[in-house]
């Protein structure tokens, strides 16, 4: 049996039944949030696959996906998107899946506060925005889910990955807080923490160095060669998955009737958090430069 077949039947005794119910994905354009829209609308679910861009809602019509759009940057996106989804659902929404995010590298001496404000406005500001504006429709019908995607880069930090590093942490700890604030409510918050995974985010992180990040007086430039070969290749970084490894983890989030409170994917994750119990703080410092290889990866 194949893995997509094996995590289809795990914890099947676990899992309740979907039926129509509706669920908000942000960031379909592709890789994981669009593997998860697919595998949902497969099982039954009524899935708002929801993209930054309007060109991309095409695509996703395309597939059989009822898309529209929603940019976490935008209060004023946020808010029209969510008051169309609450209508077409009626009401009721059983989970929002928050995959929406993008990837800044860079050095964190050449971050410039716009660069960093705008990596935690759609990481981290709007993805709570959209949230505080679901969980009334939670608590109105007595249940829900919030499954965050979160990433390896929310459990350890990695040189040069400092921007979408904090904003991951700053996600972490604000779905850790409202899972506490939420407790007796039915309303679940789980988060999923993938390491390498197939899709554009890599090459959507190349065009937010080239925009963002000055490498031609930057004290950092040697490595920032390496960068642009890195990024600007295609050669996946080792251990990477499908999208649908992914998928089947916030199936498990959204379907368990005791789902759990963070899913590692891929073996970096589940090695580093590993190490980050067990390592001191010198030695976990000595691995991640290991890992980081000087930017190489």
């Amino acid at each position: 049996m194949g893995y997509a077949a094996r995590q289809i039947k795990f914890e099947r005794k676990k899992i309740v039944e979907t039926g129509q119910r509706s669920v908000l994905i942000t960031g379909c354009s592709s890789g994981i949030g669009r593997a998860a829209a697919l595998l949902l609308k497969q099982r039954g679910y009524h899935v708002f696959a929801t993209v930054r861009k309007a060109e991309d809602i095409a695509a996703l019509a395309d597939a059989g996906l009822e898309s529209l759009q929603l940019d976490l940057a935008s209060s004023d996106s946020i808010r029209t998107a969510v008051a169309e989804i609450i209508e077409k659902a009626q009401g009721r929404i059983h989970g929002l899946v928050n995959n929406g995010a993008y990837g800044q590298p860079g050095a964190v001496e050449d971050l410039t506060r716009d660069t960093l404000r705008e990596q935690f406005e759609t990481n981290v500001f709007g993805t709570q925005e959209l949230t505080n504006r679901i969980i009334p429709v939670f608590r109105a019908q007595g249940e829900g889910r919030i499954v965050q995607i979160s990433s390896l880069l929310g459990v350890v930090c990695l040189a040069y990955r400092g921007a979408y590093s904090a904003s991951k942490f700053a996600l972490e700890a604000l779905s850790d807080t409202l899972r506490l604030e939420l407790r007796g409510t039915n309303i679940h918050v789980c988060l999923v923490e993938p390491g390498p995974i197939s899709s554009r985010f890599r090459e959507n992180a190349y065009r937010a160095y080239l925009r963002n990040i000055d490498r031609a007086h930057s004290t950092h430039r040697t490595y920032y060669a390496r960068v642009e070969t890195r990024l600007g290749g295609t050669r996946p970084l080792p251990f990477t998955l499908a999208p649908d490894a992914v998928a089947h983890k916030v199936i498990h989030a959204l379907e368990a009737h005791r789902p759990k409170i963070r899913y590692p994917v891929t073996i970096p994750t589940y090695f580093l958090a590993a190490a980050r119990r067990l390592l001191t703080g010198r030695a976990l410092d000595r691995l991640a430069a290991v890992i980081s290889k000087s930017g190489q990866r």
